[in-house]
């Protein structure tokens, strides 16, 4: 479903990109949008609705939801 979920994701208005982490217990996604707006527009997404309440119902226990504004982003590679 994850896979399913980023591919609808990067066909919508607004999407900029996903980065995932995940190990036995505890996993983290978070996708990257243009405007809240487009936030909205994603969160409210038939399919998307259909993902979340899948996971309600069968793979989490529990999650949270930030949404959160970049103001900067750099890396460092060697």
């Amino acid at each position: 479903m994850a896979e399913t979920m980023e591919e609808l994701a990067a066909k919508q208005p607004g999407f900029l990109g996903i980065e995932s982490a995940r190990d036995n217990e505890l996993g983290i996604t978070v996708s990257y949008w243009q405007s809240l707006d487009d936030i909205k527009n994603w969160k409210e997404h038939s399919i998307h609705k259909v993902a979340q309440e899948k996971g309600r119902k069968e793979w989490y226990k529990n999650y949270k939801v930030r949404v959160c504004k970049v103001e900067r982003d750099y890396s460092f590679e060697m």
